[in-house]
């Protein structure tokens, strides 16, 4: 059954929970969202493996994009779709289907907007970094991702949450050497050496950085610890694995900078990092935005594809139906009222005159 773009956005949303598209299996749903959108004649439609990319090309003086993922993680005894007291209940219904259709009903129904408007629906973005769709996009065809503004439309409660966190994640190893336990004295136990790597994590104080009249509060927190060789070894490694949220106004190279600052005279290996997202609330694009949806910004705590719009030099924010909170939970959900009321307010940005 092909997609029908003129139905609510409610009603697509239902339907799109109901193609499965776990994330590595989002063809059979790409496929749909490409032929609803070449059936516009003011979109232009690209195809990218499993992400399609609509735009607008009306020589406005802007140029904006929205953008959200359409796979999903694994099913949970959780389709089809079932709709009650006001709720879309289903895999993906909250994270982000519903953000989705917002963004297809859009693309659809405004032929005159007033900026042009990118619209990228891609896919893999619950899994490995490197086959994200949009990750794919930046390094074949970043010219599609250009704009001055961009909204991705995670679940956020219908609340701007602007720019993001960065992340590290590191390893900070402590070494000794093995002895019988008996004789403890003749070794070194590395386990008790990490006794000063947690004490160092302990009186740390994650700096506070007001951006754009945001605060973004940044932590550094023991994630992991291993070591150990048998019941009666003195251990000779002792691996403590650190995950560091920094604000977005701190780069990669200064984020590992400072790691090696606080852990210096230890072994520290970076395994995963990604930048933050810069929120860019000054830009006009974005203040007319928010002049449309009202209430108060908050910053995102967290990472998201926000961030490679970053990388590109377009700020973003993350505006969606549906509560984070329940994003990847089996009885997650999106209320129907946010997801028009997202519409509603997106519309109104895109083709406000004033």
């Amino acid at each position: 059954m092909k997609l029908d773009l003129t139905v609510s956005a409610s009603d697509l949303t239902e339907a799109l929970v109901n193609v499965s598209s776990v994330s590595g299996t989002e063809e059979k749903l790409a496929d749909k969202v490409e032929k609803a959108l070449s059936a516009y004649s003011h979109l232009k439609v690209f195809r990218h493996g499993n992400t399609v990319v609509a735009r607008t090309d009306l020589g406005r003086a802007e140029r904006v994009v929205l953008a959200g993922h359409l796979d999903t993680v694994p099913l949970n005894d959780n389709l089809p779709a079932r709709r009650a007291d006001g709720l879309i209940h289903g895999l993906g219904a909250c994270d982000m289907k519903g953000g989705v259709a917002v963004g297809l009903r859009l693309a659809a129904t405004l032929d005159a907007p007033n900026r042009d408007v990118t619209y990228v629906f891609y896919d893999c973005e619950e899994i490995e970094a490197e086959r994200n769709g949009l990750f794919k996009l930046t390094r074949s065809n970043p010219e599609l991702l250009e704009g001055v503004f961009a909204v991705v439309m995670e679940p956020s409660n219908a609340v701007v949450e602007a720019g993001c966190q960065g992340t590290m994640r590191i390893e900070v190893t402590t070494r000794g050497e093995r002895a019988h336990s008996a004789r403890s004295w003749m070794g070194s136990n590395a386990i008790h050496t990490a006794g000063e790597v947690l004490a160092r994590l302990q009186a740390y104080e994650p700096r506070r950085v007001p951006i754009d009249g945001l605060e973004y509060r940044e932590g550094l927190n023991a994630v992991a610890i291993t070591g150990g060789v048998a019941g009666n070894v003195v251990p000779d490694l002792c691996t403590v694995t650190i995950n560091y949220r920094f604000a977005p106004n701190r780069s990669e190279e200064e984020a590992e900078a400072h790691l090696r600052e606080v852990f210096e005279g230890y072994d520290v290996v970076v395994t995963d990092s990604a930048p933050g997202g810069l929120p860019g609330l000054e830009r006009p694009a974005a203040a007319a935005f928010l002049q449309v949806v009202g209430g108060e910004p908050q910053p995102k705590f967290g990472w998201t594809d926000v961030a490679r719009f970053t990388l590109l030099g377009v700020p973003a924010v993350n505006y969606g139906p549906g509560d984070p909170l329940y994003a990847h939970k089996q009885d997650e959900f999106v209320p129907e009222a946010e997801i028009e009321l997202c519409e509603q307010r997106l519309r109104s940005w895109l083709t406000d005159r004033a």
